[in-house]
């Protein structure tokens, strides 16, 4: 084959794997992998991952605060499972859906090294002090083993 020459079949990414979140940009960033897939004949894993409780594990209401969070969030992956549902009947794509908790960054590479994704895509972050100590968008990029797509 000659240099430049299109390859059939390798021509964009086969799994792309989204990070999901109930935020505008998570929200985006669905549509816009919805949309990438659909024209690339892509498979989508969209991943939600539900942080680890924080400081309601020291209060003494912890259990409490604990078990609200913890509704809170399966409450969510019910939700985005269900849209992920409807938008692979609509647009025609395959979409598995995958809810993880921990660290965020810890677990999309998890689930991309598992999934074997060829890209990722995720939401730009809303948080101030993101822009201090480093995205979840950053952290991904500099790891250097898939291509990263940032949805404003």
């Amino acid at each position: 084959m000659e240099s430049g020459e299109f390859e059939l079949g390798t021509d964009g990414p086969s799994a792309i794997l989204v990070g999901v979140d109930d935020t505008v940009t998570g929200l985006r960033a669905a549509a816009y992998t919805a949309g990438l897939a659909r024209r690339q004949r892509a498979r989508v894993i969209a991943v939600y991952v539900a942080p680890m409780a924080g400081m309601a594990l020291v209060s003494s209401a912890g259990p409490a605060v604990l078990a609200a969070e913890n509704e809170a969030h399966e409450e969510i992956a019910k939700d985005l499972a269900a849209r992920a549902d409807t938008m692979a009947r609509d647009l025609g794509i395959s979409v598995t859906f995958i809810a993880a908790h921990g660290d965020p960054y810890h677990e999309i590479t998890r689930i991309a090294g598992e999934t074997r994704a060829d890209a990722i895509v995720v939401g730009a972050s809303l948080q101030a002090g993101h822009r201090l100590m480093g995205s979840l968008a950053v952290r991904l990029v500099r790891a250097g083993k898939w291509p990263v797509t940032v949805v404003p």
